[in-house]
């Protein structure tokens, strides 16, 4: 309900560990997509939707009550309990039970989080590109037996208090995740998923396959054939993506006698071959108790779960089901793969472009043991998890590319793997980038690691491991995940939630002086012959080759079906009503729901205790209990940088931990970061203020630190403010290369973002500093700042030297600390120290945040197969708009109804949603990976006639303000109820302010919405479209309505 700019910090110490996010499967697809409100790239280019010496016994993932003690029932509901293990990293005691009729297996976690987490997990390996489980991933939420709607999926999206609810397909299974914190919420969200995953009505209806999937569409007989599908056109965005393309191709070729030589989530010239009947055989296949996991953690009662889950696992009898994963043998030799890119046709005014040059491993043939895994684990952080590792630091200052690609191991998958390179790459240098990774590999074994990078590789990963710090995702689904890496594979699950005793066991053996890491760089990487260089380099001639092959396959289809092209008509005239026709008030009544009546009415503030000093610096202190954990931001007031230099500002704050100090060199300033913390960042914060024309801007430092090192953590910050060094051309050159390739990568991935951005940018000075920073105007200046850093080093120097003159100081400074009442203690008399070095006031004026771009209609051209496109307007300013926490509701209704089933159901795209952004009045329709363009605006020219027209139910409305709330609620650690109070502090947004929101969205009625379509009214006829399309789009856009882009820029 809010968008802000703010850069993502690289943080100077990273998780390590690849299991400890729980997220890192090589390329997996999820069934929805939300904005992300920063141009950064998407993690793997896919979604779906990241030494301190903590005792053992305490970890963070512990809370204040701890979980009963009490046994397990060993027999219960037709379940049968296999082991019980007490999981003392996660205070956490965990049963693996087998359902006695069918074999299916269940992990019931038990423990005090309330954020209470439900998944099935089916094994669904392929032998073809034809994205069979991906379409099946979309398309079992779209009613069942139990629930026969359109889409259940979606009602819980509009009415539930859910805190996570998707579906991800990764390249051999299937995983249907949800959590809740709300007891019956959750047991309603179990039962709608299970109803889905073993009842769906998808089987029995082809029209579920041809919307989800695939299908001809041709609305009259002179038309053009189009294939159209959600799923589809998602891939269509997938395959536009050129790292997208390196992880696809890496893994196949890596891989090439297994599964994972096909793409489960499908490739777009494949898709259409798959038949229903194919889609249906798969689905009987896999979709079995007998081939599925379940997965059960949290503070509900632990015999519920199986009760819950007899009630539909007793009607299915045991069979086997034949999903197990093919183990790709290992390579005698090693092999070299050359493929290309698509990239739009050179017009001189730019360099050419590069190419992709990685060099990756199939580690082993058989599973890893502990000890193995998790040195492998600690070497991977130590050549590559900082910016300093000596790995990733060969490859970027070799200035042969312009950023690093692979994630180094990678353990999701059935065998680990290793994967590393550039992107960037002069094709004539590609033979140097892999040279140069084996020579420093064989260095790196000969010569081992500094013990200083060592102790500060272990402080790091076991502070990461006992914070349990998962952000938004819940704690029990990175659990599931983690434990499913080896529980999928029918190895033992209890095993990856475990990790106290192998630690210290592996801590002991670098204390006795062991050699640990050197044998492994030799056996699994220099002696191993299954290693595989992928060389992707640039075709401007791709897309239009791809174009022209679809476009022959439709004709070859139009010749095919010619005697019954009426019949198509027909079909997607009667998907179209379907699709465009809601489900009776009736029927949705089947979905469950909480009553409002369940809602707290009254808002929850964070404990907050607000002191200012005589020096003009305010501090926010939240006392939370973190388990000795504090959490530290230090904000400077950013408006006093000058306009013309705000580009700079993201590298500076880069600069400021990637530079070294006057004391410490860059190597020596990130181990001590890593040995004193667990990681400091700086990142810049601009949004708008509601009532205001003048933006709030800031330089934030983020850290966090066991509350013991709480004076180290404050002065590491101190010294990289005051004396880090802004003097390291080469250094500061890669930042730009790295910089410059993450924006046209992310373009291409995430081009609902920048066409937002862009957007923002004609309305409003804050949305105009977030163009300067993040979006295509930050690219054209960081291509142009790659060349000045060469040819005016000096003035590069003085402008980021003009910079740190500029914010530091205490005068309009913020600090925000949250924890426990000992963590503040020790902060408070730690920051008194901290500001003694920071200047009262170093410089005051004005700033000449003044601009904004014009309005127009804008196509930003990329080579693309899709679209994304964004229409808005400032309510506030072109419709007259008084706030109403009533607008929250309508925003989450359309999101759930219309815009979806018009953008995404009809229309194709893989997401279609709005976002109104209560600061600036900006609201924003906005479609990702879009086969549409103008038919997609008139969608969203459409909703306020939507919104006039709409008759509500009081079970309805009911269901969006329950869901509504839920956003409002959502689940928050600690560390980020801190950061919220403190957002809204710099925000203006007082205690009073949101009780007053909170009553209107509990009180919004059916003449709310209809007032709204008035003020949608100003989006319609004054709004302007930014749209990230292809050339051709464009042109045709223009042909069709004559000067509909006033502005065409072409972006690459």
């Amino acid at each position: 309900m809010s968008r802000s700019t703010s850069v993502p910090s690289s943080f100077s110490t990273v998780s390590c560990l690849t299991k400890v996010s729980g997220l890192c499967a090589r390329r997996m697809y999820s069934n929805s997509v939300s904005r992300s409100l920063g141009p950064h790239t998407v993690a793997s280019g896919h979604h779906a939707r990241r030494m301190v010496s903590v005792p053992a016994a305490s970890t963070a993932a512990e809370t204040e009550n701890v979980p009963s003690q009490a046994p397990m029932a060993k027999q219960a509901h037709g379940f049968t309990l296999v082991e019980e293990q007490y999981i003392a990293e996660y205070g956490s005691r965990v049963g693996l039970y087998r359902h006695d009729k069918t074999g299916a297996q269940v992990m019931s976690v038990v423990n005090s989080d309330e954020n209470k987490t439900f998944g099935v997990t089916l094994r669904t390996p392929v032998d073809n590109s034809k994205g069979t489980p991906h379409i099946l991933e979309h398309s079992v939420l779209c009613g069942s037996r139990k629930y026969p709607i359109k889409e259940p999926f979606v009602e819980l999206l509009k009415g539930s208090l859910n805190t996570f609810l998707n579906a991800f397909t990764y390249p051999d299974r299937t995983c249907y995740p949800v959590a809740s914190a709300n007891l019956q919420d959750f047991y309603n969200l179990v039962d709608v998923y299970l109803d889905a995953v073993l009842h769906p009505n998808c089987i029995r209806d082809p029209q579920i396959f041809a919307q989800e999937g695939w299908h001809l569409e041709l609305d009259n007989p002179s038309d053009p054939l189009a294939y159209k599908g959600v799923v589809y056109n998602e891939m269509k965005g997938v395959y536009s993506s050129p790292d997208s393309v390196n992880g696809r191709v890496t893994q196949n070729v890596l891989f090439p006698d297994t599964s994972y030589a096909k793409d489960s989530g499908g490739d777009p010239r494949n898709i259409p071959d798959l038949t229903f009947e194919e889609f249906k055989g798969f689905y009987e296949s896999y979709y079995h108790p007998s081939n599925a996991r379940f997965w059960f953690y949290g503070d509900d009662p632990a015999e519920e779960r199986l009760r819950i889950l007899s009630g539909y696992l007793d009607e299915f009898e045991e069979r086997q089901v034949n999903s197990s994963v093919q183990l790709q043998k290992l390579f005698d030799q090693p092999r070299r793969v050359v493929e290309k890119y698509a990239v739009g046709e050179a017009d001189g005014s730019e360099e050419e472009p590069k190419s992709f040059l990685s060099v990756n491993w199939l580690l082993s043939e058989e599973p890893l043991d502990l000890e193995t895994e998790l040195g492998l684990g600690f070497l991977n952080y130590l050549m590559l998890g900082t910016s300093a590792s000596p790995l990733r630091k060969a490859l970027t200052d070799s200035g042969l590319g312009e950023s690093i690609i692979g994630g180094g191991v990678e353990d999701e998958l059935c065998q680990p793997i290793f994967s590393i390179g550039l992107k960037g790459v002069k094709q004539e240098d590609a033979s140097k980038v892999e040279k140069l990774i084996i020579e420093t590999l064989e260095r790196l074994e000969k010569e081992g690691f500094a013990s200083s990078a060592v102790e500060a590789a272990i402080n790091t990963i076991e502070f990461s491991l006992r914070e349990n710090n998962t952000g938004r995702f819940p704690r029990g689904l990175s659990l599931m995940l983690r434990a499913m890496s080896n529980w999928i594979y029918d190895r033992d699950p209890f095993r990856p939630m475990k990790w106290q005793d192998d630690l210290s066991a592996f801590k002991a053996r670098l204390d006795a002086g062991e050699d640990v890491f050197s044998p492994l760089i030799r056996k699994y990487l220099l002696d191993n012959a299954h290693r595989v260089t992928v060389e992707l380099n640039p075709d401007d001639q791709l897309s239009k080759e791809m174009e022209t092959m679809e476009k022959e396959r439709l004709e070859q289809e139009r010749q095919r079906l010619e005697a019954s092209l009426d019949q198509v008509v027909e079909a997607t005239k009667v998907l179209k009503e379907k699709q465009e026709t809601p489900d009776p008030p009736e029927a949705l009544s089947c979905v469950p729901s909480l009553s409002v009546a369940d809602i707290p009415k009254d808002v929850t503030p964070v404990p907050t205790a607000i002191t200012s000093s005589e020096s003009g610096v305010t501090t926010l202190a939240h006392d939370l209990f973190t388990n000795d954990v504090l959490y530290m931001d230090i904000a400077f007031d950013l408006k006093s940088v000058p306009s013309n230099l705000l580009h700079l500002v993201p590298l500076f704050c880069r600069s400021l931990t990637q530079m070294g100090t006057e004391k410490e060199s860059f190597i020596e300033l990130t181990e001590r970061i890593g040995r004193k913390t667990g990681g400091i960042g700086v990142s810049p914060f601009v949004s708008a203020v509601r009532g205001s024309s003048d933006p709030v801007g800031y330089i934030m430092v983020r850290g966090k630190t066991m509350a013991g090192k709480t004076q180290d953590m404050l002065d590491i910050t101190r010294d990289i403010l005051v004396s880090a060094k802004l003097d390291d051309k080469e250094r500061f050159k890669q930042m730009v290369l790295e910089t410059k390739s993450s924006l046209e990568g992310g373009i291409i991935g995430s081009g609902h973002s920048f066409a937002g951005t862009r957007l923002d940018a004609q309305r409003s000075t804050a949305g105009w500093v977030g163009e300067e920073m993040g979006g295509v105007m930050y690219l054209d200046k960081i291509r142009k700042l790659v060349s000045r850093v060469e040819s005016d080093w000096d003035g590069v120097k003085k402008d980021l030297e003009t910079i740190r003159s500029a914010i530091l100081q205490q005068k309009g400074a913020l600090v925000n600390i949250t924890g426990d009442e000992g963590a503040l203690s020790a902060a408070d008399k730690a920051l008194k120290d901290f500001w003694s070095s920071i200047p009262a006031l170093s410089h005051s004026g004005e700033n000449d945040w003044n601009a904004i771009l014009p309005r127009q209609n804008t196509a930003l051209v990329v080579p693309t197969q899709v679209n994304y496109v964004c229409k808005g307007a400032n309510l506030y300013e072109d419709a007259g708009y008084e706030l109403s926490g009533s607008s929250y509701v309508i925003n989450k209704l359309l999101g759930t109804t219309w815009i979806w089933d018009r953008v995404r159901v009809s229309g194709g795209a893989y997401g279609g949603f709005c976002d109104f952004d209560t600061h600036s009045g900006m609201f924003s329709y906005l479609s990702y990976r879009d086969p549409n363009l103008l038919s997609t605006v008139d969608v969203y020219d459409g909703t306020p006639d939507f919104l006039r027209n709409l008759d509500l139910t009081s079970e309805e409305l009911n269901k969006s303000i329950i869901g509504t709330i839920g956003d409002i609620d959502s689940y928050q650690l600690p560390d980020s109820k801190g950061r919220t109070a403190f957002m809204r502090h710099i925000l203006g947004v007082t205690e009073e302010q949101r009780q007053i929101r909170r009553d209107e969205v509990l009180g919004t009625t059916l003449r709310d919405f209809k007032e709204f379509a008035e003020a949608l009214d100003a989006v319609r006829m004054k709004g302007e479209v930014v749209a990230v399309t292809s050339s051709e789009r464009v042109e045709a856009a223009n042909k069709e309505r004559e000067g509909f882009f006033q502005e065409i820029k072409r972006v690459l």
